[in-house]
């Protein structure tokens, strides 16, 4: 899932009819991808940005979690923490421009001198720049802001993401403090969801799923996964969303759960195993399809493909709330091992865990994966695709994302009903 995002395209808030496909349409395809495009709309109405309000109290909780970990504060590289904390997006140069948010006190950020009234633009918490030329160290500055924010000793966190070069440079500069990891402090923060990102990458999968059925239509006999790629990206961006990825693989392809270099044409009666997502506001879907094209699937393609289903509905019962995450993957892995595959990650069976953590970034904490014993709680969300690879024949992937709630886990998405029924 590497590949390049392309530019977003804002679009005015329109709201789009459902998009209805038939079983004939996904024997058959054929429809002309043209004709598919046209007369899109964008689906994005009615759904907020997160706002300042809801970021002042991710601070607040943070700046309670460093008190509780005997941290002095945390310093943010640009990344996915920033703008989660802040809603800063900055891209991650050479030139260091970082953010502190202290356990106590106000949010101080470091920034190339001509880069300051672009900041001053982008900033929505705290007032406090130290800016640095060219010829000039920015690790200084960054002590400088440390001690102008009364911390001098101490354990200072470090966010996940930033680079060793600024670490370096930091600990020269302010040899007292000692720098540890922040996960104490960032995990569970952009762990547990809100109702507003929830709300949005509910609104993200919807578009995603509206943009595979309509990649799914324009299946042919013949065509390039590329082409299909391309239909699914065109269709987010008339959405309003900015694409992610879109994944699509035919036959013994389908066997890499992330694809094969090898050229591929589409030919009747193979599988096709599609994998697609976007971003929307800052928040990501993900979601896999498996179908037959152009006939009735054979009697080993349904069987391997109900037993992915039978998989994947085994490890949604199995997400309970207080039960660790890894009972998610024993369920499902039981499953597929029961009837003969593997046994744990071998092939032919499932290569990989049953599913990863989902929010601002596609893949986050919170993996359904042997050996987390991290508790399920209400707000996680997080994919669930129990994969059956059989290398020389093909593969098959469901997934569908959930939220864990009050109640138990709810789908993002409904669950395919049946190989030649990929949605509901």
């Amino acid at each position: 899932m590497n590949l390049k995002r392309r530019a977003f395209i804002q679009a005015s808030a329109l709201s789009l009819g459902g998009i209805g496909i038939s079983k004939l349409d996904y024997l058959n395809g054929n429809t002309p991808m043209e004709k598919v495009l046209s007369n899109l709309e964008p689906m994005t109405e009615g759904i907020k940005p997160i706002g300042k309000e809801e970021r002042l109290k991710r601070v607040e909780k943070a700046q309670r979690l460093m008190k509780e970990n005997n941290l002095k504060g945390i310093i943010l590289d640009c990344g996915t923490s920033l703008e989660y904390f802040l809603g800063v997006i900055w891209w991650p140069s050479e030139r260091t421009m970082v953010a502190i948010i202290p356990a106590e006190g106000e949010v101080r950020y470091i920034c190339p001198r001509f880069e300051v009234a672009r900041l001053q633009e982008l900033v929505q918490i705290g007032k406090i720049i130290y800016p640095w030329d060219e010829d000039e160290s920015p690790y200084l500055e960054i002590a400088k802001a440390l001690g102008d924010a009364g911390i001098q000793n101490g354990q200072m966190g470090i966010e996940e993401r930033l680079r060793y070069f600024i670490l370096n440079g930091i600990q020269k500069a302010a040899p007292a403090l000692n720098f540890i990891s922040a996960d104490p402090v960032t995990i569970p923060c952009r762990l547990i969801k809100s109702q507003a990102e929830i709300d949005i990458m509910q609104r993200a999968t919807e578009m995603t799923t509206s943009a595979m059925k309509l990649g799914i239509k324009a299946l042919r006999l013949g065509m390039a996964p590329s082409e299909f790629s391309d239909m699914v990206n065109e269709a987010h961006i008339k959405f309003g969303a900015e694409p992610d990825f879109a994944l699509c693989n035919f036959a013994e392809a389908s066997a890499y759960p992330h694809g094969s270099v090898k050229p591929q044409k589409l030919n009747k009666g193979d599988i096709v195993l599609i994998d697609c997502g976007c971003r929307f506001l800052g928040y990501s879907s993900d979601m896999s399809r498996t179908l037959v094209f152009g006939s009735s699937p054979s009697p080993r393609q349904l069987e391997v493909w109900n037993l992915e289903k039978k998989a994947q509905a085994a490890g949604f019962m199995a997400a309970k709330l207080g039960d660790p995450c890894m009972n998610v993957d024993a369920a499902a892995r039981k499953v597929i091992v029961d009837a003969g595959f593997g046994p744990g990650y071998q092939l032919p069976g499932l290569p990989h865990r049953t599913g990863h953590g989902i929010g601002m970034d596609g893949h986050e904490w919170g993996n359904m994966v042997k050996g987390n014993t991290l508790p399920l709680q209400v707000g996680m969300c997080f994919s669930i695709e129990p994969n059956i690879s059989i290398p020389g024949e093909f593969g098959v992937r469901l997934e569908d994302c959930v939220q864990m709630t009050e109640s138990g886990p709810k789908w993002f998405s409904n669950p395919s009903p049946s190989i030649d029924q990929p949605f509901v």
